[in-house]
């Protein structure tokens, strides 16, 4: 402070002197040149310089009072979405029945064949009470909800087969809310149709008030059920330190995903954007987008589980075994692709992925998409990525 004192009052001596050259002027300073050699002058030592710090990311700290981890994504949501249980919406692939709603708050992603070489589609949809439109709807096959189970959701469909879904819908531990209504289960007014009066194919809506009446209606909980184990339901990392599979000297380069041997009505498909490092779906060569956001779909982690089947009648209709420790499939992300195996030994136990060593596989934090496709040597057991067919 001296030393700026100092400075100051030579500053201002000097200008006096300078600007008019008059003993006078200089007096107006209140100043004497001989003062000022008592003004004791003190040198302020030089500041330190600045440590470069790395910023530092901690990814156990959420963003906001209140976030916690998801069970099925790991992205940071609200508690009140790991509280609620979810909806496993069946959602038909049909090719005039696009583009849908509520695909967006899709977590995990399921396509499976059925019948008639078509497949369906089954989101496990989180964070759901918001929506204002969900659909359309269409009916399910036992096998979803043998997938569905292991995420506690309130299961949502328009019919099914009644010989082979009934037995597993009517149980009194599977919660569901069927448009249809009857022996599988009541609608509990949780549908409508668009347009207003229709009984056409792919005009079955709901949304999140009526499935939140519904669900009053039924007596089903919202919340997570004690069988619901409340941990994630898979082995995740972070954004800071993401599974490349570069630690897998066998991983081979998975850029373009073609699903159209599998699935080959729908042509199912994925490219992989290396700038947002996840997956983009296509269906019938077109983006598959949320008619809500018009967001394109997108998911850090692809699986494809490789299950036993059977066709169980006449009518085509099919049966994949979602119980079972003997098969295989792949994972797919980053751009790279390793052979896994599964297991899955009960109904709310989750499926649990594989590699080669016998170590469960780590996903990346982001939306799952797992395609069941058959065993080795079924009719529909084949795919292809980046040009090469894997039927092996």
């Amino acid at each position: 402070m001296k030393r700026v004192k100092a400075l100051l009052m030579a500053g201002l001596l000097t200008a006096s002197i300078v600007g008019c050259g008059s003993d006078d002027d200089a007096a107006v300073t209140g100043l004497s040149i001989e003062k000022l050699e008592d003004i004791q002058e003190v040198i302020p030592e030089a500041p330190a310089e600045e440590a470069s710090v790395e910023e530092v990311i901690d990814e156990d700290a959420p963003p906001a009072e209140g976030m916690v981890r998801s069970y099925f994504t790991n992205e940071w949501v609200d508690e009140s979405v790991n509280e609620n249980r979810p909806l496993a919406v069946m959602y038909p692939i049909n090719k005039e029945a696009q583009p849908q709603y509520g695909l967006s708050n899709v977590a995990v992603f399921y396509e499976i064949m059925e019948e008639g070489s078509m497949s369906r589609q089954m989101g496990i949809l989180e964070n759901w009470e918001n929506l204002s439109q969900i659909g359309n709807i269409r009916s399910i096959r036992d096998y979803f909800v043998y997938a569905a189970l292991e995420y506690d959701p309130v299961i949502v469909h328009y019919g099914g087969p009644e010989l082979y879904v009934k037995t597993i819908l009517t149980r009194d531990d599977v919660d569901n809310l069927n448009g249809v209504g009857g022996v599988m289960g009541s609608d509990y007014g949780a549908f409508f149709r668009i347009p207003e009066g229709s009984t056409s194919e792919h005009t079955a809506f709901t949304d999140a008030s009526h499935v939140t009446s519904a669900i009053e209606k039924a007596g089903f909980s919202k919340t997570h059920r004690d069988k619901f184990e409340g941990q994630p339901h898979f082995t995740f990392t972070g954004y800071t330190n993401p599974n490349t599979l570069a630690d897998y000297p066998d991983a081979v380069d998975a850029t373009e995903i073609n699903m159209a041997s599998s699935f080959p009505v729908t042509k199912s498909a994925l490219t992989y954007d290396p700038e947002k490092e996840v997956y983009l779906k296509t269906l019938y060569g077109n983006k598959q987008v949320d008619a809500l956001t018009g967001e394109q779909l997108a998911f850090a982690n692809v699986i494809i589980q490789r299950t036993y089947h059977e066709v169980r009648d006449d009518n085509g209709y099919l049966a994949y075994q979602m119980h079972d420790s003997t098969r295989d499939g792949y994972y797919i992300t980053k751009g790279k692709m390793i052979h896994i195996t599964w297991s899955k030994t009960d109904d709310y136990s989750p499926t649990t992925y594989f590699d080669d060593n016998g170590q469960e596989i780590t996903l990346n934090t982001g939306k799952t998409m797992i395609f069941v496709i058959q065993e080795k040597g079924g009719s529909f057991s084949k795919f292809e990525v980046n040009g090469t067919t894997i039927a092996e």
